[in-house]
């Protein structure tokens, strides 16, 4: 009898130990009776009746490494289900662009179920339906794109990838918050080409970064020399009307002294004689004797008012003969 009491006791203990279910924050538990779904658990304490009322397990990934290093996922059944954001590495596969262009492209997918009975029941491997669905329409946005569109475009891609499984993903209570291409390979002869192509840019750069600066030079160059040549011809009539000021005034100068020396003339010819006939025979004379002036000057020759000068000096010694 002590016997079937302990059995009874050990018995009670695990149906009441297998009858409460706490639930965790952020996560679920689809409980079914009798292979019919009968209620969600939500987070806190819980009571089932175990014998007919069992919890439906759901396909998960779980990420694993191998000996040496290499990270693969491998896929699990779990009762609890995981509300949480998920982030999904999808394996590295290769499309081809626009123009006949094979690159590898690797993906992250981060979505959250939202609604744990529709993801249970709507599909039968979530993980796999949406790494399926990813790769199809990535191959398909990728494949309208040339490769230089591609390599520029990331974010482009991001969000159309992303509508799109949102939409489509909608219907198993999940949410697909964002896609990320984490990189795009192209081909080695690719590459190489590629970076020959950035080589010839950079050099094309160079070389106009280097015209232009000969030109800016040659224009400074320019520049300079007209400043130069307008400040020199500028110093150059600086000096012109400051050298014609001088011979002016030097000829005001001289004029004032002519005009005193003949007003003095006038003064002491005016008691003896006429003073014009005495200037009118100077002038005549030294106007006379600058023709003659000169190495080349072979012919000397009275000029047509010769008989007036002489008159005029004869009138100049009868003045002084007066005297």
């Amino acid at each position: 009898m002590f016997i079937f009491m302990m059995v009874l006791l050990a018995f009670v203990v695990l149906y009441f130990i297998s009858s409460v279910v706490i639930v965790q924050q952020q996560e679920t538990i689809i409980v079914e009776r009798l292979g019919q779904y009968y209620q969600t658990l939500e987070p806190g304490l819980h009571f089932i009746f175990a014998p007919i009322d069992k919890a439906r397990p759901m396909i998960k990934i779980d990420k694993a490494r191998t000996l040496d290093g290499r990270a693969y996922t491998t896929q699990a059944y779990a009762k609890r289900i995981d509300l949480r954001e998920t982030v999904y590495d999808f394996p590295r596969q290769n499309v081809i662009t626009k123009d006949n262009v094979t690159i590898s492209i690797n993906a992250l997918l981060y979505f959250q179920i939202v609604d744990a009975r529709r993801a249970l029941y709507s599909i039968e491997n979530l993980p796999e339906a949406i790494e399926k669905l990813t790769q199809t329409n990535l191959r398909n946005l990728v494949g309208q794109l040339a490769l230089d569109e591609t390599l520029v475009s990331r974010d482009i891609i991001n969000d159309k990838l992303r509508d799109i499984l949102d939409k489509a993903t909608d219907k198993w209570g999940v949410k697909v918050n964002r896609v990320e291409l984490q990189d795009i390979v192209p081909p080695a002869s690719i590459q190489q080409a590629m970076e020959k192509e950035k080589k010839a840019e950079q050099d094309r750069r160079a070389t106009i970064l280097e015209a232009e600066g000969i030109k800016k030079s040659a224009i400074l160059t320019a520049e300079g020399e007209k400043m130069a040549a307008i400040n020199k011809a500028e110093g150059e009539k600086q000096a012109e009307i400051l050298r014609a000021e001088g011979i002016a005034q030097a000829r005001i100068i001289e004029a004032e002294a002519e005009k005193e020396a003949i007003g003095r003339i006038i003064g002491a010819l005016a008691d003896k004689g006429k003073p014009d006939q005495y200037l009118i025979a100077m002038k005549y004379l030294e106007t006379l004797g600058n023709i003659t002036k000169g190495q080349d000057n072979k012919v000397v020759y009275m000029p047509y008012e010769a008989t007036g000068i002489l008159s005029s000096v004869d009138g100049i010694k009868q003045m002084f003969d007066k005297q």
